[in-house]
């Protein structure tokens, strides 16, 4: 299901990733999502996407994501 908010983001990337990050995640999602319409795995497909699409932007060092340099 695509999300409208970033606070109904699934609770493993709402405690994850900063802000501007789960911008990018929903973004993606919601995008992945819609290109995958019929997909018997759109939800997977949509959420690895998402997930491609953050670390193309920050990398996890640690415990926390940043910002790439």
């Amino acid at each position: 299901m695509p999300y409208n908010h970033n606070f109904e983001l699934p609770p493993s990337v709402r405690s994850h990733l900063p802000e501007h990050a789960q911008d990018i995640y929903r973004e993606a999602f919601n995008h992945a999502f819609d290109a995958h319409m019929g997909d018997p795995r759109q939800e997977e497909a949509a959420h690895r996407i998402a997930w491609a699409a953050v670390k193309r932007r920050y990398v996890k060092q640690g415990d926390q994501w940043v910002e790439r340099a």
